[in-house]
């Protein structure tokens, strides 16, 4: 098996100066790309900026930024400092989060994401581009902005995150690839072929990754993280519902809301953890990537998911799958 394209995901569950371990971890190997994910921890751009400055050929990508905690100029100003920073790596994961993390922890209104989606990136390419820009939309009004710097590139790649048919569409029509994430197999290739038969971007998947020499402790990890997503996601939940695990999410839910999430990855089918995760002994990784691969995605990046001490875990996940960057 020939892979050509590798990307790893570090954030979410580690610290900052995890995070600069792992980097500094790759930046002894040849993998595409570094996405760093924003949630309610880390803030992305410092991070990309210093992983810039370790690793000096891979992409680097967010994965994701929201677009209603910042404006479209700001992050057109981010987007062009950090890919000054990395001469020319940055990719723009972009996406609308939640409701929940929205109006709750970010106090703005979540209303009509595609139309905010379409002026948000219509706005970053035209000054990233260099031009006086002025704008009006329905949601942004800008008159005669430009940057005082000059990129260095004139187009950065935006990547959109999609979970619902409408957002797809909306990628598969204005964005330079997707990311995907928590999809069954069989909706995600039926997905892909059916889009990219329309227009070929490139498609991207995150995939939740627990390497262990104990390939059942790795499982559970990644369970546990299935079931924290099913949990606190609401989108995640009734997305996979709709897809062949109405049983596992609903059982999964049900047991969050009497004890929290002590125990309900149990709720998580062997099905389920194959489908949406990589998982297992090292042994066991290279093959079960190919699957993914298989299925049309063009850029699995792997959602580190450490097990046990955090570094000595993430340097057996790259020696397993050295041969493949």
């Amino acid at each position: 098996m020939i892979i050509l394209r590798i990307g790893f995901s570090l954030g979410s569950l580690l610290s900052i100066d995890e995070v600069l371990g792992c980097s500094k971890i790759l930046s002894d190997y040849t993998p595409d790309s570094i996405w760093i994910p924003e949630t309610w921890g880390m803030e992305c751009s410092s991070m990309l900026s210093t992983i810039a400055q370790i690793t000096k050929k891979p992409k680097i990508g967010s994965s994701i930024i929201n677009i209603y905690s910042r404006t479209p100029s700001l992050i057109a100003m981010n987007a062009a400092t950090i890919d000054t920073l990395s001469n020319g790596r940055l990719i723009l994961g972009l996406g609308t989060s939640s409701q929940a993390i929205v109006e709750q922890w970010h106090g703005m209104e979540f209303m009509q994401p595609l139309q905010r989606m379409q002026e948000y990136i219509e706005i970053i390419r035209q000054i990233i581009s260099g031009k006086k820009v002025t704008y009006n939309g329905k949601f942004f009004h800008l008159e005669n902005f430009s940057l005082l710097i000059k990129p260095i590139r004139d187009e950065i790649p935006i990547y959109l995150a999609a979970i619902n048919q409408k957002m797809i569409d909306l990628t598969w029509r204005i964005g330079d690839g997707v990311i995907f994430y928590l999809r069954p197999f069989a909706e995600m290739q039926e997905t892909i072929v059916k889009m990219q038969h329309k227009r070929k971007i490139d498609v991207a998947c995150q995939v939740i990754t627990c390497v262990s020499n104990d390939a059942d402790k790795a499982i559970i990890r990644a369970k546990k993280t299935i079931a924290f997503y099913v949990s606190v996601g609401k989108t995640y939940r009734e997305f996979l519902a709709k897809n062949g695990y109405e049983k596992e999410t609903s059982e999964i839910f049900t047991e969050y809301e009497k004890s929290g999430l002590t125990d309900n990855h149990r709720f998580v089918s062997d099905s389920m953890v194959n489908s949406l995760a990589l998982c297992g002994a090292p042994k066991e990784l290279s093959q079960k990537l190919e699957r993914f691969i298989k299925i049309g995605i063009d850029l699995p990046i792997l959602q580190f998911n450490p097990v046990g001490n955090v570094l000595e875990s993430f340097k057996l996940l790259v020696s397993s799958l050295e041969r493949d960057m």
